[in-house]
């Protein structure tokens, strides 16, 4: 694990061998093991980019990046979708440590007109949902053609609030993740795989 074993003297992130296939690492005080490989990752956002650009032949999709957890899944995703595009963002936030405040705050706002335009939302993860239903009620009042949402991961035993997701690479148990974008305060974001919480 040449990746792992860089980041063993970067901060409080420390790469554990393990016995087992899966590899773990350690952020703060907590461990994790892997869950989705970045094979499986970039297998499967390179079939929704294939998608995307079939639904949106002769159109220009705004796609509008969550971040920060989305950056890398969005970056890949555009990367994979050969229609013409345009990329915006915008920062909501929820979340203090390893669960969801319940409430949720525009961080860094939308700066571009959505109007009439067909927006495709990238999303890294979607547990109960909240975040996503209040962002979505406030986006559909700025009167957008169309709304997809496309999303990294997706908690189903999670979710208080139906939720209907347009593109989704993968559902995972109800157990707190990281890497390929997402981080356990601050740390994380740059693992390649994704790992969930090991069980203690």
């Amino acid at each position: 694990m040449p990746f792992l074993r860089g980041l063993k003297q970067s901060g409080h992130l420390l790469a554990v061998n393990d016995s087992s296939m899966k590899k773990r690492i350690t952020a703060h005080d907590l461990t994790f093991e892997t869950l989705i490989d970045s094979g499986e990752i970039s297998a499967k956002v390179e079939a929704i980019g294939r998608q995307i650009s079939e639904d949106y032949q002769g159109e220009r999709p705004l796609f509008l990046c969550v971040l920060n957890g989305s950056f890398i899944f969005a970056a890949d995703l555009v990367r994979a979708s050969a229609c013409e595009c345009e990329v915006a963002f915008i920062r909501l936030a929820s979340y203090d440590g390893t669960e969801s405040t319940g409430k949720v705050k525009t961080v860094l706002g939308l700066d571009v007109p959505v109007k009439g335009r067909h927006v495709i939302v990238v999303e890294d993860i979607i547990d109960s949902g909240e975040t996503m239903r209040h962002f979505l009620s406030d986006l559909k009042k700025m009167e957008p053609a169309s709304i997809k949402l496309a999303v990294l991961l997706l908690k189903p035993e999670a979710l208080k609030y139906p939720m209907e997701v347009d593109y989704l690479c993968f559902e995972i148990e109800d157990k707190f993740v990281v890497g390929y974008g997402l981080d356990y305060d601050g740390l994380c974001r740059n693992l390649p795989d994704i790992y969930q919480l090991a069980e203690s």
